[in-house]
């Protein structure tokens, strides 16, 4: 499994070319060998490969407007053959999707999209977060998505952070994607009195031992994507601390 970085971390600071280039810069001195590609500024993908093959990073996921891979579907396909890049993400559902009289229509609507990108040789992957662990007609969102979609048309980025705070034990749901996840974002809790907040890996709660020995003995994980939404100080500090603790951890 290759460790690399959820750019949506550092927002701020990848929005113009030169941004993205000394952020990329940081992010490979501290050792990450791969990038996800989120929230970054108007950059032409081909920029985009460029700036990430100068500091030998890996663009190895996206999250691209679900919009855009709904209407545009074949120049997205070729925005990710220019960064080499076969998994094209969706971070949330969009929200007239997140309510029990339309879930249903979004498979309706994906179905097609996530067709054609199989097609391509490339997965559509969908991001969850807590909301996905809320139940319409006694079955989780999570659930009606996994049985609307075949591994071969959708897999699933599953993120530690919301898995927990949705309710759902991360181990667990780990062994119930097996064959789902080639993408999974590994994102820590903590707690600052009655509030859960980010925080980088290792520096919260989450059973990090046990879930990374979940993922190594089931593989089917190709990528480890560090992410903080937000940060309690400087975004790169956190993915540095991210990742000297899952060396730590043997990772």
């Amino acid at each position: 499994m290759t460790i690399g970085a959820q750019l949506f971390t550092l927002r701020t600071y990848t929005q113009t070319p030169e941004d993205l280039d000394y952020s990329l810069g940081k992010v490979a001195e501290m050792g990450y060998e791969t990038v996800q590609i989120s929230a970054i500024g108007p950059i032409p993908a081909q920029t985009v490969r460029e700036l990430c093959d100068k500091h030998s990073l890996q663009i190895v996921l996206t999250h691209t407007d679900p919009g855009r891979i709904l209407r545009d579907t074949e120049a997205v396909i070729k925005e990710h053959e220019a960064m080499g890049c076969k998994y094209i993400g969706i971070g949330m559902m969009p929200e007239k999707y997140r309510h029990p009289e339309w879930l249903w229509r979004f498979a309706e609507d994906y179905k097609e999209p996530a067709r054609k990108i199989a097609a391509a040789g490339m997965l559509l992957m969908y991001h969850n977060h807590n909301l996905e662990f809320q139940k319409f007609g006694g079955r989780l969102v999570l659930e009606t998505l996994l049985e609307s979609f075949s591994p071969e048309e959708m897999g699933i980025t599953l993120d530690t952070y919301w898995v927990q705070m949705g309710g759902g034990d991360v181990c667990d749901w780990l062994k119930a994607l097996k064959g789902r996840i080639p993408c999974v974002h590994l994102k820590d809790m903590a707690v600052r009195g009655m509030e859960p907040v980010m925080a980088p890996v290792g520096e919260g709660n989450l059973p990090w031992q046990k879930i990374l020995e979940v993922l190594q003995a089931q593989g089917g994980t190709e990528h480890l994507l560090v992410e903080q939404d937000i940060c309690e100080g400087s975004p790169f500090d956190c993915l540095e601390q991210s990742l000297k603790n899952l060396r730590a951890l043997g990772i």
